[in-house]
């Protein structure tokens, strides 16, 4: 069978056997699906996803684990638009329910969290109060009612939460159940009356899915594979699918990780567990999932019936419809970073991904990227408002980064004639500089996917050249537009004979003793690094501190990094590579300077200050890599003011914010500076 294959659920037919697993999206408005919900569910089914799960809905008013997390009561007429929507291209639409017990949060109900016993939660902190019969009960019903809604409202059925973060795994779990009763004596008691409850209200005609932690990473007393092994063959008799995942309490985010844990990582568990069910129930396989060479193989050797590929259906929502077009090698990869589609935080971020600006944002103004009548059609996705794009011409794009490599991708898939230069020996930028590594390798996918796109749609690449001012007026001169991606430096805050460029130092990946020197950096270009200690100056707590000192250490150098925060990299908090990172720094031998500020590097020391007492000490330092905020490289953009920019050479961010610009100055070459203009609008 081929992933492309259609497959039957409870006599209901997907078109694919690719699913698109349920995730916080902050869609919604209110605790209800929005109309921004059915536009991105209906892209992804418009692009052939076969199965559809919407985000999980909590089935009881007690459970309020983000603002914006949908409420099942609040639901039925999300459903019933997105189960409209998406059936009309051939997928099949669950309505995601569950509750996230002690793991969810108090800050919105304003109320105790429910759990099976008094166990604190290891993030939030908080204790729960313990259920009673009459929680249980309005559980039980909270389940029912909603899938009773959720069949009315036109959906093919239900996936029933059992994963890291549910109030039902808690109880499958001797980690968090350690009561005496009937519930605890028989952990899976509460989920069968669940599972059965939720089959009276739908019937056999609908599908009862169930997600179900296999795996908690917590051997002394958590769930394992074995045990997980039977408590699947006990609960699957009455469900149609199981998605096979791991996690817990004190292992969230092990669900959905960073680049750092390879795909495919769920692989043998989904083999294990589609063992022991002896197909009484199709089994989905989860966990970063995201290549699908990778994904047929998964099914060719028997691990599972299905493989969920949430992210990467979040980085091209027309995934199955390229491979089944004859066009994998188009698909658009995800770089498992979770830099723009985990947004379970504080700020309330719309899901999107940093390689598709688009997603989350489907219902906002945005120009399509025109058909190719000379490819193999694809399945058309929702159609998106008209708007007018400047005249046919010529373009000039200078800079060969992500933000210069988009605009010249979108611009020359809109029918124009697209040079682009840049000054390196090859196009990239900061994306492959920094894919070096344990964990970073895919974002070199990305860069070469951007390359390989701009080559399809014509784009001349002119590498090893430098324009000039004089280039821009010849170029203005003959009518040609001009977009300015010319990215980022760093700052020269400390002695320049010793600080070097953290970028310059990975693009030096592969030499056996130190790191070849580029892009202006010093010492000079060609010369290694100079023996003796290395400092890692990181007052931005981003990724690239952490990457660098990783990956200096495993070629041997003693390494100290440099922090103000409690904790190295605190802004990995938001990929959920925090606490991950930390320990891999210390596995390394990494010296972990915190609370502390570079004051001074001379004379083979580096002077640091403690944040809190002023107290301050000097530790060696013959090398400091210093990953603080870069400044725009903007000299052509002085030499002529007005010129169209985008990414770093407007302000250094990440890579997120450089291709969504690059996107909309591809969009409209040789219009108005786009400062200012809403972050998802062209």
């Amino acid at each position: 069978m081929r992933i492309t294959d259609p497959v039957t659920l409870a006599g209901r037919t997907a078109s694919s056997r690719v699913v698109f697993g349920p995730h916080e999206t902050n869609l919604g408005r209110g605790r209800a699906l929005s109309d921004r919900h059915v536009a991105y569910y209906e892209r992804r089914a418009a692009g052939g996803a076969g199965v559809i799960v919407t985000e999980i809905a909590s089935v009881h008013d007690s459970d309020w684990p983000y603002e914006r997390a949908p409420l099942a009561a609040d639901c039925p007429d999300g459903w019933r638009q997105v189960a409209g929507a998406c059936h009309r291209h051939g997928a099949l639409v669950l309505a995601g329910l569950g509750h996230t017990g002690l793991q969810g949060s108090s800050a919105y109900s304003q109320a105790a969290l429910w759990a099976p016993s008094g166990f604190t939660d290891a993030i939030s902190r908080e204790t729960p109060m313990v259920m009673e019969q009459p929680q249980i009960g309005a559980v039980i019903a909270g389940f029912a009612a909603a899938a009773a809604a959720a069949a009315e409202a036109g959906t093919d059925g239900v996936e029933i939460d059992a994963g890291p973060g549910a109030l039902l795994r808690q109880f499958h779990s001797g980690l968090t159940n350690q009561r005496a009763d009937e519930y605890g004596g028989d952990r899976l008691a509460l989920t069968r009356a669940v599972l059965s409850a939720v089959r009276a209200a739908i019937g056999r005609d609908h599908v009862l899915a169930l997600r179900l932690s296999c795996d908690e990473l917590a051997p002394w007393a958590g769930i394992t594979p074995g045990i997980a092994a039977g408590q699947a063959a006990t609960l699957a008799s009455e469900c149609d699918l199981l998605t096979v995942v791991r996690g817990g309490p004190y292992s969230a985010g092990a669900y959905r990780p960073d680049g750092h844990t390879p795909p495919m990582f769920n692989l043998e568990l989904a083999t294990v567990i589609r063992a022991a069910l002896g197909g009484s129930a199709p089994v989905v396989l989860q966990g970063s999932v995201v290549d699908v060479t990778s994904a047929q193989a998964a099914l060719d050797g028997g691990a599972a019936d299905l493989v969920e590929m949430t992210r990467a259906q979040i980085a091209d929502a027309g995934l199955v419809a390229r491979l089944r077009a004859g066009r994998a090698g188009q698909i658009r990869p995800c770089i498992l970073c979770n830099q723009a589609c985990r947004v379970r935080d504080s700020r309330n971020p719309i899901v999107s991904c940093i390689a598709d600006p688009r997603s989350g944002h489907e219902t906002e103004e945005a120009p399509a990227e025109p058909p190719e009548p000379a490819e193999p059609p694809e399945p058309p996705e929702p159609a998106e408002p008209a708007r007018p794009v400047a005249a046919r011409g010529d373009v000039l794009v200078v800079g060969g980064g992500p933000a210069g490599l988009e605009a010249a991708r979108v611009a020359a898939g809109h029918g124009r004639r697209v040079r682009l230069a840049e000054r390196a020996g090859q196009v990239g930028g900061t994306l492959r500089a920094a894919a070096v590594g344990s964990g970073r390798e895919r974002m070199a996918l990305l860069a070469g996917w951007l390359e390989a796109e701009c080559r399809r749609l014509g784009v001349r690449l002119d590498t090893s050249t430098e324009i000039t001012a004089a280039d821009l007026d010849a170029a203005r001169a003959s009518g040609a537009a001009i977009i300015l991606a010319t990215g980022s430096r760093p700052q020269a805050r400390f002695d320049p004979g010793v600080s070097v460029d953290p970028l310059a130092v990975l693009s030096g990946a592969g030499l056996p003793d130190g790191a070849q020197l580029r892009d202006g950096a010093q010492p000079p270009d060609g010369a290694q690094l100079p023996e003796g200690p290395v400092v890692v100056h990181d007052p931005v707590g981003g990724p690239a501190g952490v990457a660098v000192a990783e990956w200096l250490a495993a070629r041997g150098r003693q390494v100290t990094i440099v922090a103000p925060d409690q904790v190295i990299g605190t802004q990995l908090s938001l990929t959920g590579d925090l606490a991950d990172a930390n320990v891999r720094l210390q596995r390394a031998g990494v010296v972990r300077e915190l609370r502390s500020l570079l004051r001074e590097v001379s004379g083979g020391t580096a002077l640091l200050e403690d944040v809190w007492t002023g107290e301050q000490r000097r530790i060696d330092c013959a090398v400091l890599v210093d990953c603080g905020h870069r400044l725009p490289e903007e000299t052509l953009y002085q030499q002529r003011p007005g010129t169209l920019r985008a990414g770093d050479c407007v302000a250094p961010r990440t890579v997120a914010e450089a291709i969504l610009e690059g996107r909309r100055a591809g969009l409209l070459p040789g219009g108005r500076e786009l400062t200012g203009a809403h972050p998802h609008l062209p």
